[in-house]
């Protein structure tokens, strides 16, 4: 690829250090406009500190920033958006807001400008100002449609139109398919297309690696805060890519299981709620992990939070051990030996704000405490530093903030606080969503080893390869039902894609 400095963004010895860690030393980037640029490394490798230091949020740094060969101060989010550059975060309820229109979300900017000048704000020309966008975007979404209707792949697609508002130059997207199904992802990747014929850089964010075989044509592979790698990802295996991000050869994703299950310890029958989950039954044996496949959208997440009494309108009986259950809350589910690891970690799984530590014990406080009230600070580190090591948690210690670690770190704390509570069973839901191929097999590792002490796992997933990987059994579901029920060594992923997608083998 021949690059001149027009259209070109440089990133030159980046580096910065937090209390204890040192997140990035001397890292350099390039990113040319009207190319998708794939920037991947495992957990803590330093891609999303990179990205954050572009688009003004860490602004301590030290190094250059480039644009069109002329060097670009930020140091703040306005500098970044002032400079053309916009981010799409993973987590895209944080940045709208749900009770405002499509079309007020979009002009976000212009409306608090508007509001700020004490200007009269005209409301029809802020909708059809949105619609302009949208329209120029070939995006369909109505714009008087409140946020709080939307599918997230919606809510993506008005951020990507809000960025458009502006000059955007170069757009970051961070994990943007993670929660999308194949056809929210394809419609995503003609947007993508559409905005690279428009001459917008783009620089994306995944752990999904054929997905950026089709929409990438530049790749850049972090390890330590370092660049390793980078090159045009035509020219490099998904094998390659993978030994670059981990450092060493790759030996297989899957651990090897030789345990096997016991009698039928965890039982669900006719669990409904409402038009979401329509009379699933399933059963867990001791030491069995169950797979629950589906597309997004099937039912699976509400399924699981259905057995965890995360939702108040569930009909269904529960047994654990042969004992009828009463689970009327997650509290009742705690109680009863069960545990749920959730979709959204971020918003259900972790409290950000707090510390590792604290997040680590949540749920085994009782633990920590002398006469029922005097919380034991020793003992409560003791035991979180106990996990931290035992899960390979990248942090500096236990009084770091959770906000502050990567994606996998924070799934690995999610789950870590569930077997310091020792429950009986245990239920994943896409607990490898936006998580990198070493934090996968660390969590995979995890889960083979909860059935071989065995525990009951309920392990959803819509990775088809996961499901075959990983587990003994599997149920499919489909619009809130489960369709079938296989054995994972005796099925192929064509043929949970057929039920998956409503399919019935005749």
């Amino acid at each position: 690829m021949t690059q001149t400095a027009a259209g070109l963004l440089e990133m030159r010895g980046i580096s910065i250090a937090f209390p204890g860690v040192q997140a990035l030393g001397g890292a350099d980037f390039t990113a040319a406009a009207g190319r998708a640029h794939a920037l991947i490394g495992a957990n803590g490798a330093g891609k999303s500190t990179l990205m954050k230091v572009l688009a003004g949020a860490y602004g301590h740094y030290t190094g250059s920033i480039r644009i069109d060969g002329r060097e670009a101060k930020i140091r703040t989010p306005r500098d970044a958006k002032a400079h053309g550059i916009q981010v799409v975060y993973q987590e895209v309820d944080t940045a709208l807001v749900p009770n405002l229109s499509v079309g007020e979300n979009i002009m976000m900017e212009k409306l608090v400008h508007e509001m700020k000048g004490r200007h009269r704000v005209r409301w029809g020309d802020i909708h059809r100002a949105a619609q302009a966008v949208l329209g120029r975007l070939e995006v369909s979404i109505p714009t008087r449609k409140l946020v709080q209707e939307l599918s997230l792949a919606e809510k993506q697609m008005v951020l990507i139109a809000r960025a458009m508002t502006t000059a955007c130059r170069f757009l970051i997207l961070d994990e943007p398919t993670a929660p999308l199904s194949q056809a929210e992802t394809e419609r995503l990747f003609r947007l993508v297309r559409l905005l690279k014929s428009q001459g917008t850089g783009i620089i994306f964010i995944s752990h999904r690696l054929p997905e950026l075989y089709e929409i990438c044509e530049d790749i850049t592979i972090m390890r330590d805060g370092r660049v390793v790698a980078r090159g045009e990802i035509k020219d490099m295996t998904q094998q390659q890519i993978v030994e670059h991000m981990l450092g060493s050869k790759w030996e297989g994703q899957f651990p090897r299981r030789t345990n096997t299950p016991g009698e039928v310890m965890f039982e669900a029958k006719d669990i409904r709620d409402g038009d979401k989950v329509k009379g699933a039954s399933l059963f867990i044996r001791a030491g069995e992990i169950v797979g629950l496949a589906g597309l997004v959208g099937a039912g699976k997440t509400e399924l699981c939070r259905a057995l965890f009494g995360a939702s108040g309108q569930v009909a269904g009986e529960l047994k654990l051990g042969g004992r009828r259950l009463a689970v009327a809350s997650p509290h009742d589910a705690v109680r009863s030996g069960l545990a749920l690891v959730p979709e959204e970690r971020r918003r259900e799984g972790v409290f950000v704000e707090e510390t590792v530590t604290a997040n680590l014990t949540v749920a085994t406080l009782p633990q920590y405490t002398r006469l029922g009230a005097w919380l034991s600070a020793a003992r409560e580190r003791l035991a979180a530093g106990g996990m931290i090591a035992r899960l390979g948690v990248k942090t500096p210690d236990g009084s770091a903030r959770v906000a502050n670690l990567s994606g996998g770190n924070q799934q690995k704390i999610a789950i870590g606080k569930w077997l310091l509570a020792d429950a009986e069973v245990y239920i994943f839901d896409e607990p490898t969503k936006g998580v990198d191929v070493g934090a996968k097999r660390d969590i995979y590792e995890l889960v083979a080893g909860l059935a071989a002490r065995g525990k009951c796992v309920l392990y959803a997933s819509s990775e088809v390869p996961e499901i075959m990987g990983l587990t003994d059994r599997v149920y499919v579901m489909y619009d809130g039902r489960i369709v079938r029920e296989l054995e994972t060594d005796r099925t192929s992923e064509d043929e949970i894609m057929l039920y998956s997608t409503g399919g019935t083998g005749s």
